[in-house]
C-alpha cells in the first residue's frame, strides 16, 4: 500500500502503516547522526533540553555532502541505523515519532517502537542524488561544528520511504527473510 504522510507525525497516521508500506513524506525532518545523538544523550544526562522538540517528529540518520551550487543540499543519503541503537530507545521513550535509516535495528529499539507506537522507515542506500532532489530547504540548527553531522532541519516534500518496522512490531526484514 501506498501512503502520503505530513510529518511531524501523529500516532493516528501511524497505526494504518504496516511493514513494507511505501511512504512519501512532506514536512520537516530532522537529521542526526553518531556525534549528534552522543551531544543530544550528553544534554539529557546534564538534564539540558535538546535543540528541538522530539514529539512526533522524525529523524533522518543522514549526513549530506555539500550542496552543489542552486541546492539546498548534496547528496543524502541514509546512515546505517544501528549505529544510533543505543541512544534510539530514550529518544522514542521521549517522544520521538519515527525514524528514517538503512538496516537492521537492534531488540530493544524494536521494543520501544512498540512500546512508543512509533515508526522506523528505510530510504534507499545508494539513491543519495535522487533522494536529495525531495529536499526543498536545509538548515543547521545545532552543533554546528560537528560538519556534515550537525542537526539540520529540513523541509521535505513527497520524499520517499518504506516501512521497515510498524508500530506492531512487524519487521520487513524479518518478512522477505522467510
Amino acid at each position: 500500500m501506498t501512503h502520503k504522510l505530513h510529518v511531524p507525525v501523529n500516532k493516528e497516521d501511524i497505526r494504518t502503516l504496516k511493514a513494507g508500506d511505501y511512504v512519501y513524506l512532506t514536512g520537516t525532518v530532522y537529521t542526526a547522526r553518531d556525534a549528534a545523538h552522543k551531544r543530544m544523550q550528553e544534554a539529557l544526562d546534564a538534564g539540558k533540553e535538546l535543540p528541538f522538540d522530539l514529539a512526533g517528529n522524525a529523524i533522518y540518520y543522514m549526513g549530506p555532502s555539500p550542496a552543489r551550487e542552486g541546492r539546498p543540499i548534496g547528496s543524502a543519503g541514509p546512515t546505517t541505523a544501528s549505529r544510533m541503537d543505543k541512544y534510539t530507545p530514550q529518544l522514542l521513550d521521549l517522544g520521538l515519532g519515527a525514524m528514517i535509516g538503512k538496516g537492521k535495528r537492534s531488540q530493544a529499539v524494536l521494543d520501544a517502537i512498540v512500546r512508543n507506537g512509533s515508526v522506523y522507515f528505510a530510504a534507499v542506500g545508494g539513491a543519495g542524488a535522487l533522494l536529495s532532489k525531495r529536499i526543498l530547504s536545509s538548515e543547521v540548527i545545532a552543533y554546528e561544528d560537528l560538519g556534515t553531522e550537525a542537526i539540520r532541519r529540513l523541509e521535505v516534500e513527497d520524499f520517499p520511504v518504506v516501512v521497515v518496522v510498524d508500530c506492531q512490531g512487524n519487521n520487513l526484514y524479518e518478512m522477505v527473510g522467510k
